[in-house]
């Protein structure tokens, strides 16, 4: 297989522009970049095919090694649909950031520059859990030799008020029974 080395400069140009109009604030120059990439990876894929061949119709008469090859095809007309959904779609986002903002720019959110200053540690992904949190498990140990992760001790329950007596000597009744 002999690679076309303007196929490839040419799509190396389309990456590092697409690249390079992606990291813009323009709505309008980020749908120039995903176009751009999308024809740099077809591109890709056409030099994929290797030579040119017959069309990949059978016929007794042709080997098989005189085909060529139709997957990177498939890929290619892939692309181009997807491609085309995603232009659509940017589009529609151009078009109703321009009609409520009259402006092409995406602004600089003052909520993320907060959250990207905030401290990395969250208290509930980060915190130390035990080992085994699993209701269904038995531990059949004593809790001062469970296994857990520092800092984090078994869950203390707090003893139910005993209702079973009353000063006035009558026992609460149960739902679901009939009085006696």
């Amino acid at each position: 297989m002999s690679v076309n080395l303007t196929l490839l400069l040419v799509m190396g140009v389309l990456y590092a522009v697409g690249i390079y109009l992606l990291l813009e604030r323009s709505l309008t120059r980020v749908l120039l970049a995903l176009m751009l990439l999308a024809n740099a990876t077809n591109l890709l894929l056409l030099t994929t095919g290797g030579y040119a061949g017959l069309a990949p119709i059978f016929s007794k008469d042709i080997p098989a090694t005189e085909f060529n090859d139709p997957l990177p095809q498939a890929f290619i007309l892939t692309s181009i649909v997807i491609s085309f959904a995603v232009t659509a779609f940017m589009l529609s986002l151009i078009y109703r950031s321009w009609l409520l903002s009259k402006a092409d720019h995406i602004q600089v959110d003052m909520e993320d520059i907060r959250v990207a200053k905030q401290e990395i540690y969250d208290d509930e992904e980060d915190s130390e859990i035990a080992v085994e949190v699993s209701d269904f498990h038995e531990n059949d140990q004593p809790l001062a030799k469970r296994e857990t992760v520092p800092g984090i001790g078994p869950k203390k329950t707090v003893a139910a008020p005993d209702t079973t007596h009353r000063n006035d000597g009558v026992l609460p009744a149960t739902p679901g029974k009939d009085k006696e």
